[in-house]
């Protein structure tokens, strides 16, 4: 945001332009912007043009209009412990999981900075450096089993040199700038997601609805199962309790005489097992069994061939 006039005035601008975005769009992103450059900025705001707007700012200013904005919007308010250390706003009308696609894709390469933490684990390759025996002691100082050959150094195995979440130390950082690494990407990170005085954690994007009814699913089954434990019927259990009735109910009409409509068969059944045989028998199989049946064949009466006459007629 580039700054006209007085300081005071500059901040009144952009006390007005934040309220009027918040007004204006119903969805955003909270993203981190450490070790964003200002081309890189550039270049994101370039991708988004049309279906997103970055601000960012102060943290103080950003609160300050926020707090002076919620007697219209009281869940703004959502938005304030969120709002810390190096962090902006992305605006969006368009869908949220496009936008941060968008913006996960706008990341570029850097090298490691010493003092910096990783975003990710690093690991040397195994590789000839093409460096000199003369560097052979620098290796040794970070446990990087090393070798000669045709007088260069060669890293004999892969090495494991930084975790996620460490801070980068002097050496690291001059070893993988010697060997050209560049393992870091940097970008904006969406950190929180809000949407119509809602906010949540971005995993909550990649949620199908696939994923929802297994939940909803798995859900049910252990509601039914804990009621039919205890004996506290509900909809979950009802089905299964009616079956279990049912069972017991056939069960015991199958060693009494009692009987009812939904017993019969299976009186019938044990009356007569050979039912129960034709019954297992899918009925539209007995016409395709009778038809691959092969058809008997009859046996021709042998002819005499010497038409009347003896062997030595």
């Amino acid at each position: 945001m580039v700054r006209e006039g007085t300081k005071a005035e500059w901040k009144a601008n952009y006390f007005k332009k934040l309220v009027a975005l918040l007004d204006e769009y119903p969805k955003c992103f909270i993203v981190g912007a450490d070790n964003v450059g200002s081309k890189q900025m550039q270049e994101i705001r370039i991708a988004l043009r049309g279906k997103a707007i970055v601000l960012m700012g102060k943290n103080t200013m950003m609160r300050k209009a926020i707090r002076g904005h919620l007697e219209k919007n009281p869940d703004l308010e959502r938005l304030l412990p969120n709002i810390k250390q190096n962090v902006g706003f992305v605006f969006t009308n368009e869908e949220l999981t496009e936008v941060r696609d968008l913006l996960l894709n706008n990341k570029v390469k850097a090298p490691a900075k010493a003092g910096a933490f990783a975003p990710l684990d690093v690991t040397v390759p195994a590789q000839n450096t093409g460096m000199g025996p003369e560097k052979t002691s620098f290796f040794q100082a970070l446990s990087i089993p090393t070798k000669i050959t045709k007088g260069t150094i060669e890293i004999i195995q892969d090495v494991h040199i930084i975790k996620i979440g460490d801070k980068v130390g002097a050496s690291e950082a001059t070893l993988l700038n010697m060997l050209k690494i560049s393992p870091f990407t940097y970008g904006l990170i969406v950190q929180k997601v809000y949407d119509s005085g809602s906010v949540f954690s971005p995993e909550i994007l990649d949620i199908t609805d696939d994923d929802i009814k297994q939940r909803f699913c798995a859900g049910v089954a252990n509601v039914a199962a804990v009621c039919l434990t205890i004996g506290y019927p509900t909809m979950a259990s009802a089905p299964h309790s009616i079956a279990n009735g049912m069972k017991n109910l056939l069960a015991i009409a199958a060693v009494t005489d009692i009987t009812f409509k939904e017993a019969e068969q299976l009186k019938e059944f044990l009356a007569d097992p050979s039912k129960f045989a034709a019954a297992a028998v899918p009925a539209g199989d007995a016409p395709a069994a009778a038809a691959a049946a092969p058809a008997p064949v009859e046996e021709e009466e042998e002819e005499d061939d010497d038409m009347g006459f003896g062997l030595f007629d």
